[in-house]
């Protein structure tokens, strides 16, 4: 009776130590530094769109210019500062929580950018060593931006 607990005791070691070894934590990806790409405020197609006819772009400004440069702060803290134009030039530094999820650091942080830019929003979004990706939300506007490194940063790794 005894061997049997010890064998058991043994298997259930060895594979705690193989779960452990497929689980360890691959290297963060690199994600601070300067982005660029563009955005755009998304708008859905009415629910009672005429079928048949080709539905409008859902998006209702053209794709902007964006740039955009990440920092680490802490451990999972982030900040993001946007910089662009919508009309007029913007810059906006975000906080945000970050956790890594494979190759990806995933994002997510709220900020009040004032009345006059839509209030509260919300970020979600994706790094990867080459692209960032987001969603943004507010109680007036909804809409994504990509970003990819810029040429001169590509061209530097």
């Amino acid at each position: 009776m005894k061997r049997g607990i010890w064998i058991a005791a043994a298997a259930m070691a060895v594979a705690c130590g193989l779960a452990n070894v497929g689980s360890a934590q691959k290297k963060a990806p690199a994600v601070t530094g300067a982005w660029s790409g563009t955005w755009g405020v998304y708008t859905p197609p009415p629910a009672n769109a005429p079928e048949g006819k080709e539905k409008p772009s859902p998006y209702t400004l053209a794709q902007r210019q964006m740039d955009c440069k990440v920092e680490m702060k802490g451990d999972g803290k982030w900040e993001a500062t946007f910089e662009g134009e919508c009309g007029r030039p913007y810059k906006y530094t975000i906080k945000m929580s970050g956790r890594q999820s494979g190759e990806a650091v995933l994002f997510q942080g709220s900020a009040d950018l004032g009345p006059q830019d839509g209030g509260v929003y919300d970020w979600i979004g994706r790094a990867t060593e080459k692209e960032f990706v987001g969603f943004f939300s507010s109680g007036k506007y909804t809409g994504a931006f990509r970003l990819d490194r810029p040429k001169s940063v590509a061209a530097a790794k």
